[in-house]
């Protein structure tokens, strides 16, 4: 059954929503399983800031091991245009801000003066902060409390090499500390990097084939070891063992552009968020996409549903060890908790 709705995510009151799950490939027509349904319920007021607080884009989503959410914003900026020229001077405001899971409010802030256009975001096992500026070219390693830790790439300087980036997206962290990073807006490809920061391998190129990119926008990785691609102006997921060798696709008509993947790693699913727009200017809004552990269509909401509000620009996603959801818009300038209900 699909039911169709003009672009709209949720109100900021309380729903609860029945997902089918669903049989299928990832590819061509998805099927109705016997699975029993999952309920989902937005979480009112969440996340609580302080009087006159202003929340700019939400670029990055991560939690940590204490189930904090960290969001990776852009105070004082905007961007809204692919092409895009970026401000030369880095942003005087704290950008990445810890919150309360249950409460929503601000626990700590760091980062001001150090970026220009935040975007991805990423807490790995150890509770390192990764993140990523598309404006400075560059990415970055931070502790838990926000002592820098390691920088890679030439700050303002774009490149295609071992040593530059141009415009990076994200970070996905393998459980030995060795990490991988899309590359991004204009590069097309992901690298691997060892531990201490040392070029190790990378893979893609424009295109649409498999193994090519067109924009990969975020990056995940699963317990196997498995390397997961939004791939964003191609609309799908691309699926890579650790060598970069590929796997699968997870691609329907019905996707637009994938902005971010996600692993639920507690209950073995894949999650993900696209934007949809016509004609570079009609606003159709977002749909979280929902995957179980062989790439079945087990879920999606939003445009593609029956609740009225706001229409969404959902940039990126992270689930905590409660399967709860947490998106950041960038049209609204809004992070959503959507909280996991038993069955």
């Amino acid at each position: 059954m699909t039911i169709t709705h003009p672009g709209k995510c949720l109100r900021p009151h309380t729903l609860v929503f029945i997902l089918i799950l669903f049989s299928g490939t990832g590819q061509g027509q998805m099927k109705k399983s016997m699975v029993s349904p999952l309920k989902y319920e937005l979480v009112n007021d969440w996340p609580k800031l302080p009087d006159g607080y202003v929340l700019s884009q939400p670029g990055g989503i991560g939690v940590d091991t204490g189930q904090h959410i960290f969001v990776f914003h852009r105070p004082g900026r905007k961007w809204t245009l692919l092409n895009d020229e970026f401000p030369d001077s880095l942003i005087s405001s704290n950008t990445i801000l810890m919150l309360d899971r249950e409460s929503g409010k601000i626990l700590n802030s760091w980062g001001a003066d150090l970026f220009i256009m935040p975007h991805g975001l990423t807490v790995d096992k150890d509770n390192n902060i990764w993140v990523t500026d598309v404006g400075l070219h560059q990415v970055f390693k931070f502790s838990h409390e926000g002592k820098l830790l390691m920088k890679l790439g030439k700050a303002k300087v774009p490149g295609r090499d071992s040593l530059h980036f141009n415009r990076p997206t994200d970070v996905a962290v393998a459980e030995d500390g060795s990490f991988y990073v899309s590359d991004g807006y204009r590069n097309s490809r992901v690298i691997k990097f060892s531990k201490t920061g040392k070029y190790l391998f990378e893979w893609g190129k424009k295109g649409d084939q498999p193994g090519e990119f067109n924009i990969p926008h975020a990056i995940d990785r699963d317990d196997q070891g498995n390397i997961y691609v939004a791939d964003r102006e191609n609309s799908r997921i691309q699926e890579f063992d650790a060598n970069g060798k590929f796997l699968r696709q997870w691609k329907e008509a019905s996707f637009a552009k994938m902005y971010s993947v996600a692993i639920d790693k507690e209950n073995q699913q894949i999650f993900a968020v696209d934007y949809l727009i016509l004609l570079d200017s009609i606003i159709k809004g977002s749909n979280l996409l929902g995957f179980d552990s062989e790439g079945h269509l087990s879920l999606q909401m939003g445009r593609a549903g029956s609740y009225q509000g706001p229409i969404c620009r959902y940039h990126d996603l992270a689930i905590d060890n409660a399967g709860n959801i947490y998106i950041g818009d960038i049209l609204g300038n809004r992070v959503q908790k959507f909280r996991k209900v038993s069955r």
